[in-house]
């Protein structure tokens, strides 16, 4: 069973840092209890999917062995930052994105498929610290802007660098999008399933679906997929709600 991200990094980088405790309480030398224990974080990196996790899931321990000189400081110590990344990203968001972050003109062709009206209702699904609705901002001055953000933290950010956009914590799989004219979403690849199901049954017709890097994983009888110039970075797909709601 595939755990859901970053659980699988975590588990690893606790493993590791159990498994060298363990080591030096039966007298490892520090070298070869590291070299064992960076080995054990390696073997565990290569089950994953892509290789940005694969190399975030290997090089976690390694660094946080490094940054906290463990020589001198406890391993416990490493619980810390663990408890400050479960703060910003809580354990009911594990299904969602990680925090990645829309690039400043992953945006800017989009206007060319996707023509809003003044003031349409704009909603980032995820908003993070708010990257996309700043790109959203810039393709579409004249929008309302809104975004929801699970966790706390970073919706307090977002709030901060965005204030003038309607920032709101919560859970966007439950968020009502019958009401909006666009959603946006830098998701994951897992997600986009989900995302779909629930465009169809709650876009009004003539709202639009925009993900950024992650297309439909089907195609969709009420979505119509519109092309978007590319830019030259992230792909960006839009679909449109069909007349049959």
């Amino acid at each position: 069973m595939r755990l859901p991200w970053p659980l699988p990094a975590l588990l690893t980088w606790a493993s590791c840092w159990v498994c060298w405790l363990g080591l030096r309480s039966v007298d490892v030398t520090p070298l070869i209890a590291l070299f064992t224990t960076t080995l054990l974080g390696v073997l565990c990196a290569l089950p994953q999917p892509r290789r940005s996790r694969r190399l975030m899931v290997a090089a976690g321990y390694p660094l946080s062995f490094a940054a906290l000189g463990a020589a001198s400081v406890p391993a416990w110590a490493w619980l810390l930052p663990l408890a400050l990344l479960a703060l910003v990203y809580p354990v009911r968001a594990w299904h969602d994105a990680p925090l990645f972050p829309t690039p400043p003109r992953a945006l800017e062709m989009l206007p060319k498929t996707v023509s809003l009206a003044d003031g349409a209702v704009v909603l980032d699904a995820g908003c993070g610290l708010g990257d996309g609705l700043i790109a959203l901002r810039a393709a579409y001055p004249r929008a309302a802007l809104r975004g929801t953000e699970w966790s706390w933290p970073l919706r307090l950010g977002c709030a901060l660098r965005c204030p003038w956009a309607r920032v709101r914590q919560g859970d966007i799989w439950q968020d009502d999008w019958s009401a909006v004219d666009m959603v946006y979403l830098f998701q994951r690849p897992e997600s986009m399933g989900r995302a779909a199901s629930k465009a169809v049954v709650e876009l009004r017709p003539g709202a639009w679906l925009v993900s950024l890097e992650f297309p439909l994983p089907d195609e969709h009888a009420d979505l119509e997929a519109h092309a978007v110039p590319d830019t030259g970075g992230k792909p960006v797909w839009a679909y449109r709600r069909g007349p049959n709601a």
